[in-house]
C-alpha cells in the first residue's frame, strides 16, 4: 500500500506534469472533448517527456559511470572506439559515393561515346554526295547497328527522303531546331544527346542526332532502355534513368563474397524536349552495382578486381581484429587499474569500520602492486597503532582510577595539636607517585608523620607505596593509646622486614618517620636513607641526619632513632629529591643550598605559602611546565 505514494514522492515536478499530461490527454481523447485543449495537452506531454528521458539519460550516465572501471571504459571508447568507428564510416560512406560515382561515370562515358557514334555518322549521312545515298546509308547503318541495336533514321532533302527502318515514320524536329542548331554549334551543321519525345500517352527517352548540310537534314533517333542502358557496360549491373523509366525489380551480378555489398550511384542530367530546344526536363542516371563488378571494370580484369577486393577485405578484418586487441587490451588495462582502486574502496571501507585486519590482494609487481603494499603496510601499522592506543587509553584509564585511588590514600584531615602544625602536599610527575607521606594521630597527645620515596615511579612505585602506608598504620594502629611508648626504629625495622619479604629484591624505599608529643614538645625520629629534613630555627639551619639505610633492601638492618626539642617558632621541612634534583637547560640541579636559601627567605611565612614558593621556584629553574620527578614536601611548624 505504501509503494505507490512512496514512487509518487520520488518523482520530481517535471516528471509528475508528464504523468499528468498524459493522463489528461488520454481522458479527452477517450471521451472526445475539447480537441484543441487535447491538442495541446499531447505536445505539451511530448516536450515533457523528451526532457525527462533526456534526465533520465543523464541520471543513467551518472549511476552507470560511478565506478571508476565504466568511467574508464567509457573515456576508452569516447577516445579511441568512437573516432576509429566515424572514421571508419566516413571512409564506408567515401567508399560508396566513390564506387557509386565510378560506376555511373562508366556507363556516362559509355553512352556519350554512343551519342558520339551517332552524332559523326548522321554529319557523314548530312555530307554523302546525292547521287548514291543508299550505299552510304548501308555504310551508315552498319556502323550504328554495332553501337545502337534498334535505331530510326531519316533523311530528307528537296527532292527525296530516305528512312531506316523503311517503315518508320519519323519526321524531321520542330523548325526550332534548325534555329537552335544555326546558334548553338561551333559548325553550325549537327546537334546530339538525350531527348524526351512524346509518343501517345507516354513520354520517352531517346539518343539522337541531327545534322544539316546545305539542304540535307539527317535525323537519327535510338531509343533508350533498361536492357541497352544496363547493356552499356557488360556485367556492371542495373541501369535506369529517373523518373522517365518505369520502376522495376533492380537485378545486380551476384556478390563474390560476403564483403562484396549492393553500391548506387547517381549523376543529374538535363534532357531536352523534342518539342522545343528551350525546354528541358531534369533525369537522374542511376546504376545499381556491387564493389567487384565496378573494379573489374576499372582494371579491365576480373581477377584483379576479386584480388583487390580481397586484399581490402583482408586489410579491413586485419584493422578489426588489431581494433578488437586493443580494445580487449584497453579494457584490461582498465579492470587491472579499476580493479586495484575499487580493492582501495574496499579496504577504506573496512578501515572505516574499524577492520585493520584486512589486506588488499598484490598483483603484479608494478605501481599499482606497491601501492596496494604501501595500503596493506599502512593498515598494518594502523592497527598496530590502534592497539596501542587502547592500550594506552586503558593503561591511563586504570592510571586515572589508580592516582584516584591514591589521592584517596594522602590525608586529608590533619590530626589536632596544640603546639604542631602539619602540612604535606604531593606533586606527581606522572599519573601516579612513588612519594609518601602520611600523619597519624597516636593518642591525645602524640601523632606521627612520615615521608618517603620508593624507588622508580609510575604503577609499581605506586603499590609499593600503598603497602608502606598500609604497614606503618597497621602499626599504628594496633599500638593505639601507647605513643610515648611507642619507637620509631622498631616500627621501621618492622617496615623493612614486612616490605622484604613481600616485594621483589630491587623494591626499596627511603623514608623518614616521626613521632610527636604534645607534652614535651619532643621529637623522635628514625631516617632510613631519606634525604635530611632541613630544621629552620631563626635564621639558621640544620639538617637531621640519617639513622639507617633504605627499608625494603635487606632482609636485616639495624636502625637508630633520635630525639629533639621543637621550639617555639621551629619548622621542620622535610622533602624528596624531586625538590632537589631537577636540572636546568644546562644540567645543573636546583641543590639543597638553593633550597636552604629559598627556605631562609620566606621562613616567616606560612607552610602553605613557603610549599608553594619553593615548587614553583623549582618549576621555574626547569624551565618546562613537566615535572622531572615527584615532588612532596612536609613542613611541620612548632607553634
Amino acid at each position: 500500500m505504501k509503494k505507490g505514494p512512496n514512487v509518487w514522492r520520488r518523482l520530481g515536478g517535471l516528471e509528475r506534469a508528464f504523468l499528468l499530461c498524459v493522463c489528461l490527454y488520454l481522458a479527452l481523447a477517450l471521451f472526445h472533448l475539447a480537441p484543441g485543449i487535447q491538442g495541446l495537452t499531447g505536445v505539451a506531454a511530448v516536450i515533457l517527456g523528451l526532457i525527462a528521458l533526456f534526465r533520465a539519460a543523464r541520471g543513467f550516465m551518472k549511476s552507470a559511470i560511478w565506478r571508476l572501471r565504466n568511467r574508464l571504459i567509457a573515456a576508452y571508447l569516447f577516445i579511441a572506439v568512437v573516432p576509429i568507428v566515424l572514421i571508419l564510416t566516413l571512409v564506408g560512406l567515401a567508399g560508396y559515393a566513390v564506387l557509386g560515382q565510378m560506376a555511373v561515370y562508366l556507363v556516362n562515358t559509355e553512352l556519350h561515346h554512343r551519342q558520339d557514334v551517332l552524332a559523326l555518322q548522321a554529319e557523314a549521312l548530312a555530307r554523302v554526295p546525292a547521287v548514291d545515298p543508299s550505299r552510304a546509308l548501308g555504310r551508315a547503318e552498319m556502323t550504328l547497328r554495332h553501337a545502337w541495336p534498334d535505331f530510326q533514321l531519316v533523311i530528307t532533302s528537296p527532292d527525296r527522303t530516305l528512312r531506316y527502318p523503311p517503315e518508320n515514320t519519323l519526321s524531321q524536329p520542330p523548325s526550332d531546331w534548325d534555329r537552335a542548331l544555326d546558334e548553338g554549334s561551333a559548325s553550325g551543321r549537327s546537334i546530339h544527346g538525350l531527348i524526351l519525345r512524346r509518343e501517345g500517352n507516354e513520354q520517352r527517352l531517346y539518343a539522337w542526332a541531327h545534322a544539316r548540310h546545305e539542304q540535307e537534314e539527317v535525323t537519327v533517333l535510338a531509343p533508350l532502355g533498361h536492357d541497352f542502358l544496363s547493356g552499356l557496360i557488360p556485367g556492371l549491373g542495373d541501369v535506369n534513368f529517373i523518373p522517365i523509366m518505369q520502376p522495376r525489380q533492380v537485378q545486380v551480378p551476384e556478390p563474390k563474397s560476403a564483403f562484396d555489398f549492393a553500391i548506387r550511384g547517381y549523376y543529374p542530367l538535363s534532357v531536352q524536349s523534342w518539342d522545343s530546344p528551350a525546354r528541358t526536363v531534369q533525369q537522374v542516371l542511376v546504376v545499381d552495382t556491387r564493389i567487384s563488378p565496378v573494379l573489374g571494370t576499372v582494371f579491365q580484369k576480373v581477377d584483379w578486381a576479386e584480388l583487390l577486393l580481397g586484399i581490402f577485405i583482408a586489410v579491413a578484418i586485419l584493422f578489426l581484429v588489431v581494433e578488437l586487441v586493443s580494445l580487449f587490451a584497453g579494457i584490461q588495462l582498465s579492470r587491472s587499474i579499476t580493479g586495484a582502486v575499487h580493492e582501495l574502496y574496499e579496504g577504506t571501507e573496512h578501515v572505516k569500520t574499524g577492520d585493520f585486519s584486512y589486506r588488499i590482494p598484490v598483483k603484479g609487481s608494478d605501481q599499482l602492486a606497491e601501492l596496494a603494499t604501501s595500503f596493506n603496510s599502512m593498515t598494518e601499522n594502523l592497527g598496530r597503532l590502534i592497539g596501542v592506543a587502547k592500550e594506552k587509553e586503558r593503561l591511563e584509564s586504570e592510571l586515572a582510577i589508580a592516582r584516584e585511588v591514591q589521592n584517596q590514600l594522602f590525608p586529608k584531615n590533619v590530626p589536632f595539636t596544640r603546639t604542631l602544625e602539619l602540612t604535606g602536599v604531593c606533586n606527581p610527575a606522572r599519573m601516579v607517585s612513588g612519594d609518601y607521606y602520611d600523619f597519624l594521630s597516636v593518642s591525645e597527645n602524640a601523632l606521627a608523620f612520615a615521608i618517603g620515596d620508593v624507588a622508580g615511579k609510575g604503577i609499581s612505585a605506586a603499590l609499593l607505596m600503598a603497602t608502606i602506608q598500609s604497614t606503618m598504620r597497621t602499626q599504628l594502629t594496633a599500638c593505639n593509646g601507647s605513643g610515648p611508648q611507642l619507637s620509631a626504629a622498631r616500627l621501621v625495622a618492622n617496615l623493612n622486614r614486612q616490605l622484604y619479604a613481600t616485594t621483589a629484591p630491587e623494591k626499596y624505599a627511603t623514608f623518614y618517620f616521626a613521632l610527636y608529643d604534645d607534652s614535651n614538645h619532643s621529637l623522635t625520629y628514625t631516617n632510613a636513607g631519606h634525604l635530611a629534613p632541613i630544621l629552620l630555627r631563626g635564621n639558621s639551619v640544620t639538617t637531621l641526619d640519617s639513622t639507617g639505610t633504605v627499608v625494603g633492601a635487606f632482609p636485616v638492618a639495624r636502625y637508630a632513632e633520635k630525639t629533639i626539642e621543637l621550639q617555639q617558632g621551629d619548622t621542620l621541612v622535610a622533602y624528596t629529591d624531586g625538590i632537589i634534583e631537577p636540572e636546568n637547560a644546562y644540567g645543573e640541579m636546583f641543590g639543597e643550598e638553593r633550597l636552604k636559601d629559598l627556605l631562609l627567605k620566606h621562613a616567616k611565612h606560612d607552610s602553605p605559602e613557603i610549599i608553594a614558593r619553593t615548587m614553583e621556584a623549582v618549576t621555574q629553574w626547569t624551565g618546562s611546565s613537566e615535572l622531572q620527578d615527584d615532588m612532596t614536601m612536609v613542613v611541620a611548624r612548632r607553634l
